[in-house]
């Protein structure tokens, strides 16, 4: 680390760098939890806004742990995490957790799930990592200083126009939600290359940031979804946002590399793609 303005003094004296050590610790050792514990078929715990939208036990496990080993080492922060909600802290910094991001692909035996750990200092996310378990593929960034992938320096695809563009999208849980996004998606698939879907907001981030796609957007994301992976793929160079300028909102995530990002924005707003 050196002493660029931004990697110094984030939690209390802490760097940016040291919260990344330690989350990629934690990320690590949920994962190998998850993937020790997880049964041929998992089963589902409970449903939150949808019969669709589940939650299985191991999703609260491995809250649970990542929960724990915050507290051990930093007993003073906030941690908001998918499962356990938000708990206040007095520390400097506040933990955004989801302990399994692609619940589905991980209840069904796919291989894109992860687990996402994002730490924001003063309202602004200064690590994130996202360990894709299956895969064995461990994103991550500190603010100011580059997105990687096992050690490897990642960059966004550039100079991609939209009508070449592989672009990542994903689906909200409610039937109404569907049938808007299946609508936007009708207007969007004629403009571009190829759609894909992994299941995952977080991996869609990373995937971005590391060239695999060359866009990404989605309704009905949650901070948790993004908070990791947003910081790797704008680390990778990619710009990520809401509409019309807004911050990365619930209603709507878009990103890509600068000028296919305003490509993509100008063909959806006037889907009105964040409206169910």
């Amino acid at each position: 680390m050196d002493d660029r303005e931004g990697v110094h003094d984030h939690g209390e004296g802490v760097t940016a760098g040291e919260l990344l050590a330690l989350a990629t610790d934690i990320a690590r050792e949920a994962g190998e939890m998850l993937l020790a514990k997880r049964p041929a078929r998992p089963e589902v715990l409970a449903t939150k806004s949808s019969p669709t939208d589940v939650v299985t036990a191991l999703d609260k496990a491995a809250e649970e742990l990542i929960r724990a080993r915050i507290g051990q080492a930093r007993p003073g922060d906030a941690v908001l995490g998918e499962e356990g909600g938000d708990t206040p802290g007095e520390g400097g910094a506040r933990w955004i957790v989801d302990p399994i991001d692609g619940t589905v692909n991980f209840l069904y035996g796919l291989p894109d799930w992860a687990v996402s750990i994002g730490v924001e200092v003063d309202g602004e996310i200064v690590a994130g990592v996202v360990n894709n378990i299956p895969r064995g593929q461990l994103f991550s960034a500190a603010k100011g200083e580059g997105a990687w992938l096992d050690g490897e320096r990642l960059w966004c695809n550039t100079g991609v126009p939209l009508d070449r563009a592989l672009v990542a999208t994903g689906f909200g849980y409610g039937a109404d939600r569907r049938r808007v996004q299946a609508e936007v998606l009708a207007q969007v698939m004629p403009r571009i290359r190829d759609i894909r879907r992994s299941g995952s907001c977080a991996i869609d981030l990373c995937s971005v940031a590391a060239g695999r796609v060359d866009a990404y957007f989605e309704r009905g994301t949650n901070y948790w979804d993004h908070a990791a992976g947003g910081l790797i793929a704008a680390e990778a160079g990619a710009r990520i946002d809401g509409l019309y300028g807004r911050p990365v909102h619930p209603d709507l995530v878009m990103c890509a590399a600068p000028g296919l990002f305003e490509e993509l924005h100008d063909l959806l707003a006037p889907l009105d793609p964040d409206h169910d």
